[in-house]
């Protein structure tokens, strides 16, 4: 019979286990004004539902907000009716792992924070390159 998260965490009867960054550690957050992240909980927490892997967090670029607009991702322009404000440059955004990875490839690619990127990047991106951006090494 397969342990329930209980008996896996000893029968503590704790939460569940603090998602991991890229780095091993505890995932820290990367923003809360603005406020990201799949679950908007301010970290780059992922989940079945998250079928874009919203778990880079970068500082945004002016010149990776203009890449993503011409890719059809118009992170820059506010949408108030879905409570979204705009990113300027300067901000921190969950970015999807693979949006990311097509900004490194194309000589874009925003800075990261390694302590807030989710472990799930590593299915995308090599930690190499996350380390060549990080801004938190």
């Amino acid at each position: 019979m397969p342990l329930d998260d209980t008996q896996r965490r000893g029968g503590r009867g704790e939460g569940p286990a603090p998602a991991k960054n890229v780095l091993g550690g505890t995932l820290l957050p990367c923003s809360v004004v603005p406020l990201t992240g799949f679950f908007r909980d301010g970290c780059c927490n992922t989940g079945p539902h998250d079928l874009g892997l919203h778990v880079v967090c970068a500082q945004v670029t002016a010149e990776f907000l203009d890449f993503s607009r011409a890719r059809g991702n118009d992170l820059s322009t506010p949408m108030p009716e879905y409570g979204f404000a705009g990113l300027k440059p300067g901000d921190r955004w969950c970015l999807c792992a693979a949006r990311w990875e097509e900004a490194r490839l194309a000589n874009v690619a925003p800075p990261v924070l390694l302590e807030a990127t989710h472990v799930a990047a590593l299915a995308v991106v090599a930690l190499d390159h996350l380390k060549a951006h990080a801004l938190d090494a």
